[in-house]
């Protein structure tokens, strides 16, 4: 009896101490939790899309632009004169900033990849030599090997026009340096080569330093019932189904237009890889516009991305876009597997899976048949609303 009396003293005393144990181990566990969510809290609150934050980035990017680092045909009207005036800031992700501002009564959006002129790199040139006296041609070959980095395109002197400042001022130095700071983003030049080109692509309205400003437009939204609230982009109010169903097919009919167009219109095909409402818009005359380019690539990049090691298909994923793995070579194919137009259908219909590799050219076969379906259906629908308004026909393509 008193070895059982022994016994279990000592069983709990070491279950007294095991629990004492867990105990403190769940202790530190959540302190160290706590701290981990608090170091986290703090990295999303201080990326919180603020007015305090975003009238700082600013007032930084007017001390630069009056010391003469940068320049821009909108500095003055947005340091001095006061005509570009912030209204709200929009978006901010790992340093993008999206900011809304009126522009002499008009809405406008200003952008940039990262919020301080210092982040970009700078241009060797300006610390090498004075500016003025670097040839306009050694200049023009910088900034096409830049977008031959960026874009993966070669271009021809005679295209650089949007992207290049000809006209030398007194602030020639701050005026290289601004535009070397635009060059090393993206989207801006997308849109600055393709406005001429292109009714579905923003139109660019001028830039200050690293930050540029664009036509601000109605961004769709996957909660809306017609993705775009079309009562903001027209300003009208749709009191009948009659003129709400034009403007839906006005729309659907733009999508396809526009799909076509980066698909066949220019040198080389161009990918969209985040297809979501969020990164479209419509004009007033409900032409359907690409905001967010930070996913689209032409084709030579487009190759270049997808060309990689993979052991399996899924790796050969990069957004929406994907190529399929070669098994024998471990290597991703460099040609894209799913096209704009599936993207677009798959994404109006609510389907997420992504055919498998048997039911490939099938799935591609269907959605060149898809694409003059769906074409002539809506063209049909857009015919038979206009003969009912007495209006003569279109034609969108």
């Amino acid at each position: 009896m008193r070895g059982l009396l022994g016994f279990q003293r000592l069983r709990l005393k070491v279950w007294g101490r095991c629990t004492l144990l867990l105990v403190l181990c769940w202790a530190a566990g959540c302190l160290l939790g706590s701290a981990f969510l608090f170091l986290v809290h703090r990295s999303l609150f201080s990326e919180r899309c603020t007015d305090e934050k975003s009238h700082r980035i600013l007032a930084r990017l007017c001390l630069d632009y009056s010391k003469g680092a940068l320049t821009g045909d909108l500095c003055e009207d947005l340091c001095v004169a006061q005509k570009l005036v912030y209204k709200q800031c929009l978006y901010y992700d790992r340093g993008k900033k999206v900011i809304q501002a009126d522009w002499k009564g008009q809405p406008v959006i200003l952008k940039s990849k990262k919020e301080i002129f210092s982040s970009y790199q700078r241009l060797r040139l300006l610390d090498e030599m004075e500016t003025q006296d670097v040839p306009e041609t050694e200049l023009l070959l910088m900034v096409a090997l830049e977008v031959k980095n960026v874009l993966g395109l070669e271009l021809s002197n005679t295209t650089m026009g949007p992207l290049w400042t000809r006209k030398r001022s007194l602030h020639w130095k701050a005026q290289v340096a601004s535009m070397w700071s635009l060059l090393q983003q993206e989207e801006y030049i997308y849109f600055s080569l393709l406005q001429d080109f292109s009714k579905h692509v923003l139109r660019v309205i001028g830039s200050c330093g690293h930050f540029y400003a664009v036509e601000y437009l109605t961004a769709g939204n996957a909660w809306h019932k017609t993705i775009f609230p079309l009562e903001d982009a027209i300003g009208l109010s749709f009191t009948g189904t009659k003129s709400k169903v034009k403007a839906i097919t006005d729309i659907a009919l733009s999508f396809l237009d526009m799909v076509n167009h980066f698909d066949n219109d220019f040198s080389h095909r161009l990918h969209l890889c985040d297809i979501k409402p969020e990164n479209f818009a419509i004009r007033n005359d409900l032409t359907v516009v690409a905001i967010d380019v930070d996913m689209a690539f032409f084709e030579p990049k487009m190759r270049d991305i997808l060309e990689q090691n993979c052991t399996e298909d899924e790796d050969c994923n990069f957004f929406d876009c994907f190529s399929k793995c070669d098994l024998r070579i471990r290597k991703c194919g460099a040609e894209r597997a799913n096209n704009n137009l599936q993207l677009q259908l798959q994404k109006a219909v609510h389907e997420c899976a992504k055919p498998g590799p048997k039911d490939l050219t099938q799935h591609q076969q269907m959605s060149l048949h898809s694409l003059s379906e769906l074409y002539h259906l809506l063209q049909a629908s857009q015919r038979e609303l206009q003969k009912a308004d007495g209006l003569p026909g279109e034609n969108h393509w």
